[in-house]
């Protein structure tokens, strides 16, 4: 079974690169989506996060708006956070890739925003990163709600710039330019990783 890690910086389309694959039919693993299952009432972060972080867990669910103010640029508490979610997604990403060997699935990806920031190529055969100019992943992600250009920028400078994971891939997809030209340059990296 061969593994492709897809990643790419906040805003750049990653997410939807993602959907596409498995509407191409790939199994996708979204580290994300873990943290949000973690997060949630019963989630198996729950009792850590609201132990380290007091006040953030409410209605039996991690308040994510709370959370972020308490860790939002301060580097030692996002560590302490870091800490305890990163093993948790570990072992799903893990419990995933078994399921996937056992389905006897030839390729699957793993979607880790930051792949490169945490090591994670190193468990992928391959790598794809998506891109997208500066000017429109700063539209795409002001245009969250709650977001600021000042979170924008705190968020970008804890991520490898756009370049350097370009430089690092095996492969650049470029969502800039309309899904069309996405989906085409995602199934030519499904043909090459056969």
């Amino acid at each position: 079974m061969k593994i492709l890690g897809l990643t790419g910086s906040i805003g750049m389309g990653k997410t939807t690169a993602a959907a596409m694959l498995r509407r191409l039919g790939l199994p996708v693993h979204d580290a994300d989506a873990t943290v949000h299952a973690l997060f949630a009432p019963g989630g198996a972060a729950v009792a850590a996060v609201d132990a380290a972080f007091p006040g953030v867990v409410k209605g039996g669910a991690v308040d994510r708006s709370a959370l972020g103010a308490q860790v939002f640029g301060d580097d030692a508490a996002l560590r302490r956070l870091e800490a305890i979610v990163h093993p948790l997604v570990r072992r799903a990403e893990r419990d995933f890739l078994a399921r996937q060997r056992r389905r006897h699935a030839p390729l699957v990806v793993l979607d880790i925003p930051l792949l490169f920031e945490t090591g994670g190529q190193t468990r992928c055969h391959k790598v794809a990163v998506v891109s997208a100019p500066a000017f429109l992943q700063a539209q795409r992600v002001l245009a969250r709600p709650g977001m600021t250009e000042a979170r924008l920028k705190s968020i970008l400078a804890k991520q490898m710039p756009d370049r350097e994971k370009r430089k690092r891939a095996d492969f650049v997809v470029q969502t800039g330019l309309g899904r069309a030209f996405a989906v085409r340059k995602l199934k030519t990296i499904i043909r090459n990783m056969a």
